[in-house]
Order: structure tokens, then sequence, then C-alpha cells
């Protein structure tokens, strides 16, 4: 029993309570699966029958992890436990029983890949708008409805679900759910959620099949209980209906898989379902500092939907938690990645101490051309980094062959994307004439209708006219504007519009971010090619080595979004783009149930950090092509000012106070409705500069170093340097709120005071 010794008397008392209904709120950092571990172990101590244990997780990390460890306290019969995710579980009872419910016993297991192949040809045969009826879009919706037990029969006769799918325009989705049914069950394939659907079929029609799993499984465990949704819900509530030995952990402040169709209820209102429900609340954090507890605990209580537990850490105090501002997101970028230098050059750490979380994909842009600019070696985890995702590779494409035509590579890549009716079999073609007559694919593309006849040469036409329509315009407009025709006209922005799916929306604002992008880049002052071909050559540089780089070289920053951040942990955290419409996102305003999850995103993003925390935001972000004004995300006003440095800053020159004066009346009125922590820090926010009301441009041609100037979007400066010859000089101008800028005159919009 030596083991029990290292837990703590709530730990201890959770891990021996193993008869009855019992429920282990765990809060971060609190030694959950240290418990959960020791618990199967004291069961086998006490003469359980592994193979009467059923240990469901959520990833096959966590099962592995836990078994190796059951096996080194209670030996190798432990590994006779029935451990593993949900799906692995039920896709082995399913093995042994299948041929109940019409299926073989070697069912094929579809993955995504497999059901969008399907789901695509179903789409195709029915003759219907593959842009309305999106595969991502039809495949979430039968996912959804699997998960909520809605089986064909079901989904056709509900009538709320008809009416929606009508008002959408989508009134075939049941035909298609139908046949992908139809088509699943002739090949003798389950997709992944069928996994849990046909188990509770199995479960619902065949009382033996039941009964021979509710006596085998005597015990039962259940890690991240806040996760399941309803379809495992049912699964575990009829298995454990004879013993009552079961046992959830979970925590419901760490609930944020709504999306994936997550039922927090189920946690919440497991002791209605178990009234004898024994409850024990680990509430010691062993991970982070006092003062991050805090901060976590004081925005987590403002969700009112929630089991109350006080956690607390016995840990150092450690040290405030600082908030940054940033005048826009690339500087926010700048700020971190400086930041990271220093905290490792003063306190001697290393690069895999630190993790960026963020929101959403596409803010890693703007961390990423930071961290590159400054050498820092990163690593995007749980995806791909942002110039590597398809969607901005497609875009890419179409401006590399604009700039270059003779870009074979993004000529292939973006020639049938958007779908145009130029398929494998013409492109083949193309590239075989193509190299019979020594020509470039351009060359033949571009004048198609002289070497080719018949089917396919009008799509290729109207391809290089789309392309040379594109390349008019490289000489007489900007970079963005240029970028922007080309996202249109393309038809890429509409096919990505047209994917409703979680994982469309990414996808599109992906490309609205790298089109954000591309118009700060258009708006510099301080270069004088702002063309298409020079943001790619930008781009072209900062990505240039990212293949080379050491793929097992672990010492690199973390950056990830939360939602993939949850049970990892990191020495130093930032938190970034804490802004309102951002986190909290737009999409979660409508119904406190979603403010409230993405207030528990913000809970598990601050949980992360074990010594340092950091949060930031900008006051202003360019967002679908115009820099926005942004508010201070209202988490922020939530977090106990107590445990807060509120030393903001825009960079290192602006570290001084500001005095309230310079506050304008409708900063102050803004700074007023924030009366935490806005109303503290009045006096130091530099904010987004208004011009004066005469202000005009001045002639630049006689300006002296000493001189003062206002910028209309940099507020007021003094000239401090001026470097080259007529007329590409270029100022060196330290702004009083931004600090030192260099901009070209001949371009600058300056007022001499």
């Amino acid at each position: 029993m030596s083991y029990l010794d290292k837990l703590n008397p709530t730990q201890r008392a959770a891990a021996e309570c193993t008869e009855g209904p019992l429920m282990i709120i765990a809060g971060a950092g609190s030694g959950k699966t240290r418990v959960v571990t020791y618990r199967i172990a004291h069961l086998i101590d006490k003469g359980v029958d592994p193979f009467n244990i059923l240990s469901l997780t959520f990833t096959n990390k966590a099962a592995k992890e836990m078994r190796e460890r059951i096996t080194a306290i209670a030996g190798p019969d432990a590994k006779n436990i029935w451990m593993g995710t949900f799906h692995s579980i039920f896709a082995r009872i399913l093995r042994v029983e299948a041929e109940k419910i019409g299926y073989p016993s070697n069912f094929t297991i579809y993955d995504t890949d497999d059901s969008k192949s399907l789901l695509r040809a179903i789409i195709k045969e029915q003759q219907l708008d593959d842009k309305l009826y999106n595969v991502n879009f039809v495949l979430n919706r039968i996912s959804s409805a699997k998960n909520n037990l809605i089986s064909v029969a079901e989904y056709k006769k509900n009538e709320q679900i008809q009416a929606d799918d009508f008002s959408a325009g989508r009134g075939k989705l049941k035909d298609i759910y139908e046949i992908y049914a139809q088509r699943c069950y002739k090949a003798g394939a389950m997709d992944f959620d069928d996994l849990l659907f046909k188990t509770n079929i199995l479960l619902k029609q065949h009382p033996e099949v039941l009964h021979k799993y509710q006596h085998k499984f005597k015990y039962i465990m259940v890690d991240e209980y806040q996760d399941t949704n309803f379809s495992q819900y049912n699964i575990v509530k009829r298995l454990a209906a004879v013993h009552n030995n079961i046992c959830v952990v979970g925590d419901d402040a760490q609930s944020i898989y709504a999306f994936r169709g997550a039922t927090i209820q189920n946690i919440l209102n497991f002791e209605k379902d178990y009234p004898e429900l024994n409850i024990f609340k680990l509430e010691q954090n062993y991970r982070s500092t006092q003062n991050i507890v805090n901060v976590a605990n004081s925005v987590i209580k403002n969700n009112k939907e929630q089991l109350k537990k006080d956690v607390f850490s016995e840990n150092a105090t450690g040290e405030k938690i600082k908030v940054l501002r940033a005048f826009s997101d690339n500087e926010e970028g700048k700020i971190i990645a400086e930041s990271i230098i220093q905290e490792r050059s003063v306190h001697g750490l290393n690069y895999q101490d630190f993790a960026i979380l963020y929101r959403t994909n596409a803010q890693s842009r703007s961390m990423e051309e930071s961290l590159r600019k400054l050498n820092i070696p990163y690593k995007i985890y749980g995806g791909l980094s942002f110039y590597q995702r398809k969607e901005i590779k497609d875009l890419i494409g179409y401006f590399r062959l604009t700039v270059n035509p003779n870009d074979e590579e993004a000529l292939k890549r973006i020639i049938n994307y958007p779908v145009r009716g130029i398929g494998d079999t013409t492109l083949n073609k193309i590239i075989a004439i193509a190299g019979e007559r020594n020509l470039k694919l351009w060359e033949l593309v571009s004048d198609f209708h002289l070497h080719v006849t018949g089917r396919g040469v009008e799509q290729v036409m109207n391809f290089a006219t789309m392309i040379r329509s594109f390349q008019a315009m490289l000489s007489t407009h900007n970079a963005y504007e240029v970028a922007e025709h080309i996202a249109k006209q393309s038809g890429l922005l509409r096919e990505l519009h047209a994917d409703k799916s979680i994982e469309g929306l990414s996808r599109y604002e992906n490309v609205q971010e790298l089109l954000s992008g591309i118009k700060e880049f258009s708006e510099r002052e301080d270069i004088e090619d702002r063309g298409l071909g020079q943001f790619l050559q930008d781009v072209a540089l900062l990505t240039g080595d990212e293949n080379n780089k050491d793929k097992d070289d672990k010492n690199t920053v973390s950056l990830m979004t939360i939602h993939s951040s949850k049970g990892l942990e990191f020495p130093h955290v930032f938190i970034v783009g804490l802004e309102e419409n951002l986190f909290p996102s737009q999409m979660s305003l409508s119904s406190r149930q979603d403010l409230e999850e993405e207030r528990r995103l913000f809970y598990v993003a601050i949980t992360r950090a074990e010594r340092k925390l950091t949060l930031s935001y900008a006051s202003s972000r360019y967002r679908w092509g115009s820099l926005n004004n942004c508010e201070p995300s209202r988490f922020l006003d939530e977090v106990d000012p107590r445990y807060l440095d509120l030393e903001f800053t825009a960079n290192k020159q602006a570290a001084t106070a500001y005095s309230e004066e310079r506050v304008g009346g409708k900063e102050r009125a803004e700074f007023a409705a924030k009366p935490k922590i806005m109303a503290k820090t009045t006096q130091m926010l530099p904010k987004a500069h208004t011009p004066s009301p005469d202000f005009a441009a001045s002639d630049t041609s006689q300006l002296q170093v000493g001189m003062e100037v206002e910028h209309e979007r940099f507020g007021f400066g003094k000239v401090i340097n001026l470097e080259g010859n007529k007329p590409d000089i270029k100022a060196t101008i330290f702004f009083k709120e931004l600090g030192q800028k260099q901009l070209l005159l001949k371009f600058a919009k300056l007022r001499i005071c």
C-alpha cells in the first residue's frame, strides 16, 4: 500500500473509495492521473480481476500512460484491464457482437477521408450543388445526429430538424444521410461515429448482450467525463446499471468541447443520476504559483453553471500576471518575441519553457513572423505552420502564378482549384504536349486553342484569361488590391465561405488573416515597393528555412490554439489576442451557455502556466481587410487586479507612464466602461492616435533632425535621424506613444508642428 502514501488525504480517500458511484472533481494541476492510476491499482490489490475493470479515456496517449503506471505498481496482470478510448473499446466489443446487428465481424472502419469520399459520390449522383451541400458540412451534420442517437428514420420524422434543413435550402440532407447509411451497411463498414452509435443500438436491441457486459464490467471508470457526449453517456449509464460501481473523473471548469458534441450537463447532473453519490474534490493545484491559481479562480467564479470548488496552491506566490497592450497584432507578436529573448537571457531558460496560446489558428501568423525575425525556433502544436496550411498555399499559388507565369508547380496546384472542369486527364495532356513541343506549361495554356481541340479547351482558355487579368493589375495596384481581387475572382473565397463547418470557418478565417497581413504590408511607409511580388519575396525569406529545421529538435517555443493546449503545461505561458469579439469569440456572445464555455476556455489557458503568465491584446487589428480598433476582452475585467502587473507597454521605448490629460473624451468614456482594470490603467495606456483637426501633410523636403512632427496614425514624435538621398530619404522618428519607427519620407504623411 506504500504507493497510496504518496497521495494527499483527499486524493487517498478518493483512491480508496471503490464501491458505489463516485465523482472525482479534479481541478487543474491537482494530480488527477495519479489518483485514477492508484485507484485502479488499489482495486487490483483488493483482489478485483483486471478483466472486470473498464477504464475509458479520450486519447490513446492517456490510456497508454495509465496502463504503464498501473503495471509498474500492480504487475503484469494489469495488462488485462479493459482500458482505452471509447472508440477503441467499443470497436473491440463490436468485433465480437457485430453479427447481431447485421454486420460482419471483420467490418471496415471508415476514416474521415473515406466518409468524405463516399459523401462526395452521393452528392454528385444526386445532382446536388456541392457548394450548398458542402461535404464537410454534411459529414458534421450526420456526425451530430449520430452522437445524439438520431437514426435516419428519426431524422426524417423530426419536424424541427426538417424545418432547419429546409430553411437553409438543404432539404435533401435526410436523403443523403439515408443513402450514406445504406452504402456503409452494404459495404460492411462503420464510420467513427458508428462505433458508438451502433454500440447503443446493440445494447438497446439485444438485452442478452447488455446483460453480458453489465456483469463483465463490475468497475467502470471514465476520465474527462465533462467531455462526454449524449451517446457516450448512454453507453456508460447502461453498462453501470447492475453494479453501480461507476467512477467519473473530470472538471466542469475545463469543459471546452461543445462544438464536438460534448455535453457539460453530463457532469453537472451526475448527482441526479446517482443520488447516493460520493464526491471528492481535488482542490490543491500542484502545477501553478498562487498568483496564477488566484487569477484562474477570479475568472471562473463568474460562471453560473458550475460545481463549486475552492482551488488553491501551496506553491510560491510567484510573479504577478503581466498584461501587455500592443498597438497592432504585428506589434503584439514583436513584444512577445522580444519578451522570450529577454526572459531567456535573464533567467537562463530554454525555448521549450515557453508557450504562446491563441483563440484561433489565424492568429499564429503575426506570432510566427515575429519569432522568425528574431530567429526563435518554434513548433505549431497540433497543426500546421500558417504558411503551410492548404488554403494559404492555394491562394499563394495564385499569387505566384500571377507574378511568375512560368511557375509550373503553382500552375499545377491551382489550375483546377476551385473546380473548373480541368481534371487530371486534361492536366496530364497539357504536361505531355508541353514536353513534346518543348514549351513551358504557361506558353501552352495561354494559347491552348492553337495546340489542342475538343474537350477542355474552353475551360483552359478561361483560366488563362483570368490569370492574364490578374497580371494586368500588377503594375498599377498594390499587393493588397491585387490579392483581394485574386481571392474573390478566382472563386477561392467563395469556395471556402460555402463550407460552414468548424474546419471550414477556420480555413476561411486563415485566408482573411493572410489578406489582412497583405493589407498591413501595403500600408507600410518604410518600403518603396509594396507590390505583390515584393510581398511574395518577404514571405519566401520568412519561410525559406522551414523545411531545413531539425524535426527532432524539442527546444522550441510551442504555438497552439487553447483547445490544443488542454492537458499540457509550460513554465511560461503567453495568452494573446484578449480582445472582444476575438476572445470571447463573436459567435459566443448570443447566449450565456456559449459565453460560459469561452470563459472555461480562458480558465484552461490560464492554468497551463506553471511559473509565469502573460496576457496581451492589441488596440487595433486587421480583420477582413480593414484596420479595426479593438476593445480589451471582458475577461480582463474579471481578473482580480490584485494579482496583475498593470505596467502596460506598447514597446520598450513606451514604457513610461502617460498622464490622464493625454486621454481624449471619447477614450476616457471607453475607459469608464472598464471599471476594474481600465480605471487603474488610464494613465498608462497609449491609445490609437486621432489626428489633429487641422491635420494636413506638410512638404517634408526641408525636414531636419530635431523637428517635432505628427503622423496621422502614429501620433506626435521627434525626428532623430535622416539618411539616404532624395527621393529615397528615410527618417527615424521617436513617437511618444509607440517608440522608434523608420519611414520613407516620400510616402510618409507627416505634419511638421
